[in-house]
Order: C-alpha cells, then structure tokens, then sequence
C-alpha cells in the first residue's frame, strides 16, 4: 500500500524540473525571437523593392505601347497592365505610393516611390527607393 501512494505522489514534476524547463526554453526564445523580426522587416524590404520594380515596369510598358505616361496608378490596373496596385508593405497601404511627374512637364505618372517614412536597415530612407 505504501508503495501504491508513492506511484501516485511521484508521477508529477517537481518545482525545479519544471523552473529548468522555463529557463531553457526562455533562453531559446531570447536567441530566436531578435532574428525573428529581424527577418520579417528583411522581407518587408524586398517585397518593397520587388513591387516598385513591378510598377516602374508596368509604368514603361504602358509608355511604349501607348506613347504617354498613365495618369495614374489606377489607369494601369484599368488598362491590365497590373492585376492591381501592390500594396507597400512598409506603409502597409496601397495608396501611401507617392507619384513622380515627367521632368519634361507633361502630366502622367513616370515613376514611383514608397510613401511610407522611416530608414531601412541600410541606412537609407524608404522614400528614396
């Protein structure tokens, strides 16, 4: 009988094995969690790039073929030169694009950049880009 109540005391852990697993796994989490993000805003930045080289091709497409610049970011999606305007993941918003006109003074849209504020991780601002 006594050894019966021992069997049922002992299958439980204890105090300390279950603090050793908390420590092991928060120093896991502590080496993981900085790369995590890290990667996330790497990715950020290069659907970024990826979706203005899109757009600034879809841009010079649409100028070879119809001899003009679009009037706006919405023409290229209404002509199917675009499924639709990508998002920027940075400014997390399909309007936040900020529009450059021709230098010559006609009107269109001849190039685009991100409108979302901040630096990217090297060093440059995103509305630069």
């Amino acid at each position: 009988m006594v050894s019966a109540m021992w069997r049922k005391i002992r299958r439980g852990f204890t105090l300390i094995e279950l603090l050793v697993v908390l420590a092991i796994i928060a120093t896991l989490l502590t080496l993981v969690v900085p790369r995590y993000f890290g990667q996330a805003d790497k990715a950020k930045e290069t659907v970024l790039h990826q979706n203005l080289a899109a757009m600034r091709d879809s841009i010079d497409h649409f100028r070879a073929d119809q001899g003009r610049y679009p009037q706006t970011l919405d023409e290229l999606v209404q002509k199917r030169y675009l499924r639709e305007v990508p998002m920027d993941p940075v400014a997390q918003s399909r309007t936040a694009w900020t529009v450059e006109q021709p230098a010559d003074g006609t009107p269109g849209v001849y190039n685009v950049r991100s409108g979302a504020k901040g630096k990217a991780k090297d060093g440059t601002n995103y509305s630069s880009w």
